[in-house]
C-alpha cells in the first residue's frame, strides 16, 4: 500500500511537467546571449529568432547579457526555471573553455544541457587597413620592435585563447586588451587604439570585404571559400588550428519534449535557404545535430581544451 502511495505521488508530482511539455510554448521566449551585441553569438541568436519564432508561434526575445567572458549570462540561464522559455545561445567559451581556465566559476557543467550546435567558424587574423602589415611574418617582425596591443572579445572566449595560442606560437610579447564582446573589440581596432585582433570569422567579415580590416591567416585546417587568398595559419608559418562553435542550451531539467520541440524548430531555421545563405556569408557551417549528439561533443571539447589550457599555464580567479 504504501508503495502504491509513493508511485501516486510521484505520477501526480510530474503532472505539472507533463503539462509543461503539451501546452509549451504559450508566452514569449527568452534567448540569452553572453556577450555584447554585434558578435558572433549574437549574430547566431538574432539569426534564427524569427524564424524558430514563427516555428513555435511565439515571439522570441534575445537578450544580452555580456561580462566575465561569457559567464555572467551563462549563470543567468544555469540558474533558471527549466521550463523552456529561458535559452542560452551559448559558444565554444563560457561552455567549455571557461570550466578549466578559471578557478571558481557560478555554474556547472551538469546545470545546462544541449539543444544543438548552431554555427561553427574559424577565427581570423586582421589588422586595420592602415597597417603597414602585409602578412604574418611582418606582424611577427614588428612585434619584435615595440610592444603591440590587442583586442580580444573577453576572457577565456575563443579569440582570447586564439590570441594567447599565437603569442605562444610566434614567441611574441604583446599587450592583451579584453573587451565584453567581439563587436566593442572591432570597434577598437577599427578606431587603431589596437594593433591586431584575433576575431570570429563572422563579426570581423563585413570589415574584411569593406576593406577596413586586412586579413593576414585564418585558423581553419583549409581556406575559407569567402576568403580563398587568405592563408591558413600553418601556411602563414605558425601550426595553429581553432574552430569556435555557437549553439543553444537549455537549463539542466528542461523537460526532453520541450528540447526536443527547440531542436526541431532551430534544426528547421537552419536548413531554410535564407539561413543557410547568411551563414555562408558569414564563413560558418551550420549545426544541426540531437541534443544527445550536441551533448557527446560538448564533453569532448570541454576534455580538449582541459588539454589545452593546462598547456599553456593560464590560470584566472
Amino acid at each position: 500500500m504504501q508503495f502504491h502511495r509513493r508511485v501516486l505521488t510521484t505520477c501526480l508530482a510530474l503532472l505539472p511537467l507533463a503539462s509543461w511539455a503539451s501546452d509549451w510554448p504559450n508566452r514569449p521566449i527568452t534567448i540569452v546571449v553572453p556577450a555584447a551585441a554585434g558578435g558572433t553569438t549574437d549574430i547566431a541568436a538574432r539569426v534564427l529568432a524569427d524564424k524558430m519564432g514563427q516555428s513555435l508561434g511565439t515571439s522570441i526575445i534575445v537578450e544580452n547579457k555580456g561580462g566575465g567572458g561569457g559567464s555572467i549570462g551563462t549563470a543567468q540561464v544555469a540558474r533558471a526555471k527549466p521550463d523552456g522559455y529561458t535559452l542560452l545561445m551559448g559558444n565554444i567559451g563560457p561552455v567549455a573553455i571557461n570550466f578549466s581556465l578559471y578557478k571558481q566559476l557560478s555554474y556547472k557543467p551538469t546545470d545546462l544541457r544541449g539543444i544543438t550546435n548552431v554555427i561553427s567558424v574559424p577565427n581570423i587574423l586582421v589588422v586595420h587597413q592602415d597597417s603597414p602589415v602585409r602578412d604574418v611574418k611582418a606582424l611577427v617582425a614588428l612585434a619584435k620592435t615595440r610592444q603591440l596591443n590587442v583586442s580580444t572579445s573577453g576572457v577565456g572566449q575563443s579569440p582570447h585563447m586564439s590570441s594567447e595560442m599565437f603569442r605562444q606560437k610566434a614567441d611574441l610579447d604583446v599587450t592583451l586588451v579584453p573587451f565584453p564582446g567581439a563587436a566593442p573589440a572591432v570597434t577598437a581596432l577599427l578606431g587603431q587604439q589596437v594593433d591586431y585582433m584575433i576575431d570570429n570569422l563572422p563579426s570581423s567579415m563585413p570589415h574584411i570585404k569593406s576593406g577596413k580590416f586586412r586579413a593576414l591567416a585564418i585558423t581553419s585546417a583549409q581556406r575559407s571559400s569567402q576568403l580563398p587568398d587568405v592563408p591558413t595559419m600553418t601556411e602563414a608559418g605558425v601550426p595553429m588550428q581553432v574552430t569556435a562553435w555557437f549553439g543553444l542550451l537549455a537549463p539542466a531539467g528542461t523537460p526532453d519534449a520541450i528540447v526536443n520541440k527547440v531542436q526541431q524548430a532551430a534544426s528547421q531555421a537552419m536548413q531554410s535557404p535564407e539561413v543557410r545563405q547568411r551563414f555562408a556569408d558569414l564563413g560558418g557551417i551550420p549545426g544541426g545535430e540531437t541534443p544527445a549528439e550536441y551533448d557527446a561533443f560538448i564533453d569532448q571539447e570541454r576534455r580538449n581544451w582541459a588539454q589545452i589550457v593546462k598547456a599553456s599555464g593560464i590560470t584566472l580567479d
